[in-house]
């Protein structure tokens, strides 16, 4: 039996069989049902329901966040218009067929350009009846101003020398009776009837010779006048005529555009009835309905830019050149009638301050209120 000493022994060499030491010999080891998780492998694991907590509080942050920023901040005041322009809706104070329209809707005429005819026989036919009218009054007018004719002149003077030779003829004869009678060798009878017969010789004179003055004097005064105011007439009645047919031929007022064509060939139109609606696109502008509250800071004059979406969100600049009321029907009433007033609503027209050639009636026209401030 080896009896122990107190030098110190060596370590055992290791062993060919013996392996590296393992890094993970510091790493505690959990040993055990390897499907059941121990208490230690618990106590490092992230819980499973953390992370969705996580989440919604986020959320709940982010809408709350975003909530109060639309309550604070300032609200934009966006102000529709709409581009108008000048129009000419034209009509024709007679009845009849439309015969022509020679324009196309889109159109660009010039001033003066016809339109539309019209074709009205009837109206034709009083123009015939009056131009008739006119040449009669005129040849009575002349025949005044020309006087009686002579021949009827020396006819009349024949027929005043005729009653004055029977005047000479029924005095002698009652001569002869008056003598006869104022000896009892004629009957009274008789002395009347030569009385009589030259009493009627005499007047027969007066008359002649008031015809015979009458042919040589001419016609009267009033008679001139009379046949003047014919003519006159007869000229009105032209006029007034003409005038009608005048409007059967419908004519563009100014250079402008076809924007509308209610007719078309062989219709029958009334009077009044609008025929062909024009547009001036030289007299473009955007119109605005303001209530009062926004109306107090703007006046004439003031420039500012809107939007139209349909040139590609387009800015133009514009003017304003007019600030009117509305009616009381147009008023925006108060939703809170006991703190709260009634507002009129105002129409605003703005003009371009540049010409705009692609601008067209009926273009929705954008403003915002701030960005104008």
């Amino acid at each position: 039996m080896a009896m122990p000493t107190d030098e110190p022994q060596a370590p055992p060499a290791p062993s060919a069989r013996s392996k590296a030491p393992d890094p993970r010999a510091d790493t505690p080891q959990i040993h055990g049902d390897p499907g059941k998780p121990s208490a230690l492998a618990k106590k490092w694991a992230p819980s499973p329901t953390r992370l969705p907590a996580i989440v919604v509080s986020v959320v709940v942050a982010t809408v709350a966040a975003l909530s109060i920023w639309y309550l604070v901040r300032p609200q934009p005041l966006l102000v529709q218009g709409e581009v108008d322009a000048t129009r000419f809706d034209l009509a024709a104070r007679v009845d009849g067929r439309v015969a022509e329209v020679p324009v196309e809707r889109g159109q660009d005429v010039a001033a003066g350009a016809v339109l539309v005819r019209i074709d009205n026989p009837e109206t034709i036919a009083k123009n015939e009846q009056a131009l008739a009218a006119k040449v009669v009054a005129d040849a009575q007018l002349a025949n005044i101003n020309a006087g009686t004719r002579a021949e009827e002149i020396a006819a009349r003077k024949a027929a005043l020398e005729r009653a004055e030779a029977s005047v000479v003829l029924a005095q002698k004869t009652y001569d002869r009776k008056s003598q006869l009678a104022e000896h009892g060798n004629a009957p009274i009878a008789q002395l009347d009837q030569a009385t009589d017969s030259l009493h009627e010789s005499q007047r027969a004179v007066d008359q002649a010779r008031s015809a015979y003055e009458q042919a040589v004097n001419g016609y009267t005064k009033e008679e001139h006048e009379i046949a003047v105011a014919n003519v006159g007439k007869a000229v009105a009645d032209i006029k007034q005529v003409q005038s009608i047919i005048d409007q059967m031929v419908v004519y563009a007022p100014v250079a402008s555009q076809v924007y509308e064509r209610n007719v078309e060939p062989g219709e029958y139109v009334s009077p009044g009835v609008p025929l062909v609606t024009l547009i001036d696109l030289n007299d473009v502008w955007i119109h605005f309905d303001l209530r009062e509250d926004l109306v107090k800071t703007l006046k004439v004059g003031d420039r500012f830019s809107v939007r139209i979406p349909a040139l590609s969100n387009k800015r133009v600049l514009v003017e304003v050149k007019q600030i009117a009321t509305k009616g009381e029907y147009a008023s925006w009433r108060a939703t809170r009638p006991a703190a709260d007033f009634d507002l009129q609503t105002f129409s605003i027209r703005a003009y371009p301050v540049d010409k705009v050639p692609e601008l067209r009636p009926g273009m929705s026209a954008y403003l915002d209120w701030q960005e104008r401030e």
